[in-house]
């Protein structure tokens, strides 16, 4: 726990039936951060963010948001926290205006119009704040979510995988939004499976299982990652896996489109591949030490950890 921290999670355990969710988990969220919960489907970071939300109460350990108690003092996780969930919860039969105005009445906004054209401006809605929630595309949902959860003006905006089933060209445009409330001091705590999303964030806790494999900047995680990391291009890269694989280990060698990255203590140590790959008539057209993404590194500490879940999605 740290004084300055506006979200702090210490040990926290949460349990559904026999199935533990989130086991002994502890990270803190310093004022106007952007701090990412990463992790494969079931690793248990919805549960996490909504228990920093006061939407589940913890079976263990301590939450805290601006040192209170989410769970216990609801009206402060209402005016502090701004929650965007997996599933478009507005109503659909109620307009763009209509949605927002309805959030600005539950928490008391007076004077609120202002403020929705502002936000409706800044995410791109104004020409269609008519518009009925059910006709909007998928992108256009999740922003329209986001402006109602800022009308009231939280200083903490929770996320739970924001850009999942949006079009590319969405997703960049609800990232520019992000960068820009950021700016403005908003606190951000948000989960992806997208780990290129995740080198977006000022730090990340990479989970599995409920814990916490990893917890840093994207780039020292990236920087401190073990050994040396090889690029190989094949002709068949499918192939190449096996043999691969067969040499160095599986948990050493992953295929990445048609590229297989190998991780080896230093480049000499990848010669034995390469003849191995040579000696199954299976041509290397390159290769090359290169830096590892975020993803090379859950991998690497995901089977480090043993059996935890699946590997998180690449885009």
């Amino acid at each position: 726990m740290t004084s300055d921290a506006i979200v702090q999670l210490a040990d926290v355990r949460k349990s559904f039936g026999e199935t533990r969710a989130v086991d002994g988990l502890s990270f803190s969220v310093g004022a106007g951060e952007m701090f990412g919960v990463i992790g494969p489907d079931g690793a248990g970071k919805t549960t996490s963010l909504r228990l920093i939300c006061g939407l589940l109460k913890a079976d263990a350990g301590t939450v805290r948001v601006r040192g209170a108690n989410p769970f216990d003092d609801r009206r402060m996780a209402a005016q502090t926290i701004g929650y965007v969930s997996q599933r478009f919860s507005l109503y659909g039969d109620l307009s763009i205006d209509e949605n927002i105005e309805f959030f600005a009445r539950i928490h008391r906004v007076k004077d609120f119009a202002t403020r929705r054209t502002r936000l409706l401006t800044l995410t791109g809605l104004e020409p269609f704040r008519s518009r009925l929630a059910d006709k909007l595309s998928g992108g256009m949902k999740q922003k329209l979510a986001l402006a109602c959860v800022l009308v009231h003006e939280p200083p903490v905006l929770v996320l739970d995988e924001p850009t999942t089933g949006v079009d590319p060209v969405s997703r960049r445009e609800f990232w520019k939004l992000l960068a820009e409330f950021l700016g403005q001091g908003l606190t951000i705590v948000m989960a992806t499976p997208y780990l290129d999303e995740a080198e977006r964030c000022g730090r990340v806790a990479l989970i599995a299982a409920g814990r916490v494999l990893a917890l840093d900047e994207p780039k020292r995680l990236q920087a401190a990652a073990a050994g040396t990391l090889i690029e190989v291009v094949s002709d068949h890269p499918r192939k190449a896996l096996d043999v691969a694989r067969r040499v160095a280990g599986a948990d050493r060698v992953q295929l990445f489109g048609d590229r297989l990255h190998i991780r080896v203590a230093n480049e000499a140590a990848f010669a034995p591949i390469k003849e191995a790959l040579v000696a199954a008539d299976l041509a290397v057209t390159g290769w090359r030490p290169i830096v590892p993404t975020l993803e090379d590194v859950f991998i690497d500490r995901l089977a480090s950890a043993g059996p935890a879940g699946t590997t998180p999605e690449r885009t």
